[in-house]
């Protein structure tokens, strides 16, 4: 009979080894323990020879958070969960929540591009690489981790300007950070690297009815007062957003090449959804946009600044606040309310909502949520031609 790991004053009596003393948990199924000195509380270990006679392992390290009384049921049980994911086809590799990160990096920047794939992993190096949760292994991922993980991400504050003042992160930036990292365990669930996603489908699930539907729109007047309002390159900005509903990131990355002069076709390279698109122009578009370009190097941004480089929030920031002022408009004017008026005017207009999404680079059910109620005067002039 084989030397007993299943007590404390068991193990205490087992002289050190390089070798693990081995005890049988069920057939096939065996939980080590190995002591390489006296003064070492020892460490464990998962041993399972399959039908095929290939013996796996995994190592459970030394269970120290568990109550010395309590660590041989623990392996044991552990044992049997490991023994569990194997047989509905989990890898035997493991893989830890960094890991999983890392390796849903590289799937989405292989199909989607670096922008995308370069957001993650900032998301990624701000709540997870510095985080204890980032080196425990999926497979033994708890709720309760999970649960703490949460916790730490929504007490975590945001610092206001340089000033060094502090405010608390709002449930929707919660909620973008957490979607990152649920979609890269979810992924792991999908390669089979666990068997369960228990852990986190509850403690990583969105903070519910955060989102807020925008509410200032700029009707036609108001855009054009302050692209009257603005300086020539900043009103040459301001009129590509009032009139293609992009993403003000989108519409300041693009460049000269972007455009094809020949068909009246913008390429959409650079956004938030990482997939190319590309929109017919209308004659009076492409012309506005024709006019922008003059004769420019295919690098050089479409829409430049007034000393030749590309838009960005810093830089547009500021001098929209004014124009915004001199015109008269709502404190709130900033660039996003351009592309929120563009889309509620294509919706507004009964565009169906499948074209204002491809269009404008996002979901129909985006779509639906934030502007699906401007649908309601369509849909009465549409009921308005059924009156007998």
């Amino acid at each position: 009979m084989g030397a007993r790991i299943d007590t404390v004053t068991a193990r205490s009596k087992l002289p050190s080894r390089r070798d693990p003393y081995w005890q049988r948990v069920s057939r096939g199924l065996f939980v080590g323990f190995r002591k390489m000195t006296n003064d070492t509380i020892g460490t464990w270990v998962v041993r399972y020879r399959a039908a095929d006679g290939v013996q796996l392992r995994q190592n459970l390290g030394s269970l120290e958070q568990v109550p010395a009384s309590d660590r041989f049921d623990k392996a044991a049980e552990e044992a049997q969960k490991w023994l569990n994911h194997i047989n509905l086809g989990g890898t035997i590799e493991s893989s830890t929540v960094m890991d999983a990160c890392d390796c849903y990096t590289r799937r989405v920047r292989e199909l989607k591009g670096d922008k995308p794939a370069d957001d993650l992993e900032a998301r990624y190096r701000r709540w997870v690489s510095h985080d204890p949760i980032r080196q425990i292994e999926i497979t033994k991922l708890t709720r309760e981790q999970v649960n703490a993980f949460r916790q730490r991400m929504v007490a975590a504050p945001v610092k206001v300007g340089r000033s060094g003042e502090t405010r608390p992160r709002s449930k929707a930036s919660v909620n973008r950070d957490m979607a990152a990292i649920r979609a890269a365990l979810n992924l792991a669930l999908e390669d089979g690297k666990t068997t369960s996603n228990f852990a986190w489908k509850k403690p990583l699930a969105a903070f519910k009815n955060v989102s807020k539907r925008r509410d200032l729109y700029l009707d036609r007047d108001q855009r054009r007062q302050l692209i009257q309002s603005a300086e020539p390159d900043l009103a040459r900005f301001i009129r590509g957003l009032s009139m293609l509903p992009l993403r003000p990131g989108a519409l300041a990355a693009l460049t000269v090449a972007d455009l094809d002069i020949r068909i009246g076709v913008l390429k959409i390279g650079k956004d938030k959804s990482g997939k190319d698109r590309r929109l017919k122009l209308p004659q009076a578009i492409a012309t506005f946009l024709m006019e922008a370009v003059q004769d420019r190097p295919p690098t050089a941004p479409l829409l430049a600044r007034q000393d030749g480089l590309a838009w960005n929030k810093d830089a547009w920031k500021k001098p929209l606040k004014v124009a915004a002022a001199a015109a008269q408009l709502p404190a709130g004017t900033i660039a996003y309310a351009l592309r929120h008026s563009a889309i509620s005017d294509l919706v507004h207009g009964g565009l169906d909502l499948l074209t204002v999404a491809q269009i404008s680079g996002t979901s129909v059910a985006m779509i639906e949520r934030h502007y699906g109620h401007l649908r309601g005067e369509v849909a009465a002039s549409a009921l308005s031609k059924l009156i007998l």
